[in-house]
């Protein structure tokens, strides 16, 4: 191997990591708290007196959301090996206590929530990175399973675990992210076509089962068809949403400007936060914020790559995956490509739970980006 020129400097920068994907994932995340502020500042003064409530609830987000990536970068992601069935088991518990009258709190009709006084987590947020561990850790500790649909069934068992839980809450969006997240790392764990097939057809049937069960998801795909069939009911939000894009054409009408965020488009912090920045933005914006969430999925994707065993790779494609997929589901939402469902935007929509636990899960990327680093200087002077 070719002795690089200044092996202290080497060294040095080895052991920063990918500190341009570090400083992406900072951007977006402060970006956040800026559009939650533009976003939210009506809807909190007629609610709660205070323009800034959920900006500073974000705001408290973003600074234990950073502490937790930086802190957690510190840990070498080895450590993490062990913790994947514990996480599993955890996150499993915590989302059948929110079925537990007084501990699970319900809002819009879903429980989706346990409440600790005036704090509130949505385990599901937890369940998506505790699945990534728990598979990251179980095809390390022997690849040649995947080839063998038998080696498969447990990731199975607890992905399928974690869905049903989900959807009882209801929440069919973030159970679509988990399946495609399940998915997603089987596959790139090397599974057989056979074996991905053997999964895939039995989703594609069971999604339009799940529509059908339930009536308000008929009333949601119906509005999706056709959203000024009923605009003052299922189709509402969507035509808000439209109407919010349409607003801003090319290039916006200025931050902290826009017109649907004064109570005309529901859910304008969260889950449609984008219409507001696409408002206030236009395409030129959106454009260049998906640039940037694209180079961050192209960074993290990068430092799997470069990662120097399996379970790192699994480890950070994981994360990546979960990042990737509730980022373009939650865009095809916005813009009405396909039918609206609950979803916030990560790192960028008010939730303080999905704002903590992606930033620390960005952690663990940056830190395999770290210690990849360190462990190829030690090899280079061993």
């Amino acid at each position: 191997m070719k002795r690089p020129n200044n092996p202290l400097r080497s060294k040095e920068r080895a052991g920063k990591g990918d500190l341009l994907f570090l400083a992406a994932v900072i951007l977006l995340a402060a970006y956040g708290v800026v559009c939650v502020y533009s976003a939210s500042c009506y809807n909190a003064e007629v609610q709660y007196g205070d323009a800034l409530y959920f900006f500073k609830k974000q705001l408290i987000g973003f600074l234990l959301g950073l502490a937790a990536m930086v802190g957690i970068s510190f840990v070498s992601y080895e450590k993490f090996r062990r913790a994947g069935l514990s996480a599993l088991l955890v996150s499993l518990v915590l989302l059948g206590l929110v079925f537990i009258p007084g501990v699970g709190r319900s809002n819009y009709g879903a429980t989706r929530w346990i409440g600790v006084g005036p704090v509130t987590i949505q385990p599901s947020e937890l369940a998506k990175y505790a699945f990534v561990l728990f598979t990251a850790g179980y095809f390390a500790k022997n690849p040649a399973r995947m080839r063998r649909f038998s080696g498969i069934l447990p990731v199975l068992g607890a992905g399928l675990s974690i869905c049903v839980l989900i959807m009882l809450e209801p929440n069919m969006s973030v159970t679509m992210c988990v399946g495609a997240l399940m998915i997603g790392m089987i596959f790139l764990g090397g599974a057989s076509w056979k074996s991905l097939a053997a999964i895939c057809i039995p989703v594609l049937f069971a999604v339009p089962a799940l529509i059908l069960a339930e009536p308000y998801r008929l009333q949601r795909l119906s509005a999706f068809m056709d959203p000024w069939a009923s605009p003052r009911e299922e189709g509402y939000q969507l035509i808000q949403s439209l109407y919010a894009l349409g607003n801003g054409k090319l290039f916006g009408v200025g931050l902290f400007h826009s017109r649907q965020k004064y109570r005309f488009l529901p859910f304008s912090e969260s889950d449609f936060i984008l219409s507001v920045i696409g408002e206030e933005t236009g395409f030129f914006g959106v454009l260049l914020l998906f640039l940037v969430i694209g180079f961050v999925v192209w960074r993290g994707f990068r430092i799997a790559n470069r990662c120097e065993n399996f379970y790192g790779y699994m480890l950070v494609c994981g994360i990546m995956l979960a990042f990737a997929v509730q980022s373009a589901l939650n865009a095809l939402v916005v813009s009405g490509c396909i039918p609206p469902t609950g979803l916030p935007l990560p790192l960028i929509s008010a939730g303080n739970t999905s704002l903590i636990v992606t930033m620390a899960g960005m952690g663990i990327v940056y830190g395999v980006s770290r210690h990849n680093g360190q462990a190829k200087i030690h090899r280079i002077y061993k």
